[in-house]
């Protein structure tokens, strides 16, 4: 029997992204699925009040101070034990099937740690334009469609997950634990970092090429200042020396490209008006 998966949502602040980012998932999962939605000490007035209108059979938690991105997720990840997790930021808006299609990736391979879904916006996930911050999508059901509607799952295999939607297998998490508040607790890093040592402990990370969810990114925890490179870089680097030469070689080699190119085929002969979800609206 397939482990439960507790979908977990870290929140701070940025209150209508976080709104269309919970109504999306509202309207995307069963009345079944366990979801956690937990407030890192948010100073806008919006958000508890939003907390309030959720489903009553969701977990809803606030910190009393305010811990930042890691210690949130940690949080949850604990609150979710003995379930597998996926982590998914404030700032996304999920789309028709996708978590279907993230766990048929997670059935497809025990050695799977993490899954990440593609996105507009999500590096060497993203779609249509590789390593880009592509813009938020018009349409993301469309882009949702041409993914589920491009081939079979290839689950492309990548040197780390990208930590706007990551799907995190409970057995990984017990056996190297969960991301490290000590070293990245402000955020940036915590995702690479835990998929390093995943993968020295012979676990790999996947792409779910047949699930999309678009990403902001920087809505919610950004405005602190917490930017790729830096400290945060160094630290990462100091641990895995190898880790920017494996991100390299995986974008060098770009197992994705023919799917990319059969997604944005697939996008652009789709009726715009079949769309079947618009949370944004």
């Amino acid at each position: 029997m397939a482990a439960m998966t507790v979908i977990v949502v870290p929140v701070f602040n940025a209150a209508e992204e976080t709104r269309r980012c919970l109504a999306a998932l509202q309207n995307t999962i069963s009345d079944r699925q366990a979801v956690i939605v937990i407030d890192d000490a948010s100073t806008q007035a919006e958000i508890p009040a939003l907390m309030e209108t959720l489903p009553d059979h969701w977990v809803r938690v606030r910190n009393e101070s305010n811990v930042g991105f890691v210690g949130t997720a940690n949080l949850g990840m604990a609150l979710a034990s003995p379930g597998n997790v996926i982590v998914l930021n404030s700032d996304t808006q999920v789309t028709s099937g996708w978590l279907e299609a993230m766990l048929e990736c997670a059935e497809s391979d025990p050695d799977i740690a993490s899954i990440t879904p593609l996105s507009n916006n999500a590096e060497i996930a993203s779609i249509p334009e590789f390593c880009q911050a592509n813009p938020w999508p018009a349409d993301p059901e469309r882009w949702a469609r041409a993914c589920a509607e491009s081939g079979p799952g290839e689950y492309p295999e990548v040197p780390t997950g990208v930590g706007f939607c990551m799907f995190l297998r409970r057995r990984c998490l017990d056996a190297i634990g969960s991301f490290d508040e000590s070293a990245f607790g402000r955020g940036y890093g915590e995702e690479n970092d835990w998929c390093m040592r995943a993968i020295e402990a012979g676990w790999r990370h996947v792409l779910c090429d047949k699930a999309y969810v678009a990403h902001a990114g920087n809505a919610s925890f950004g405005p602190l200042g917490l930017k790729p490179g830096g400290q945060a870089m160094d630290r990462l680097l100091q641990r895995h020396p190898r880790y920017l030469e494996q991100v390299q070689a995986f974008i060098q080699r770009d197992p994705m490209r023919s799917r990319r190119e059969r997604i944005l085929a697939c996008f652009q002969a789709l009726d715009p008006g079949d769309s079947p979800l618009d949370a944004s609206a």
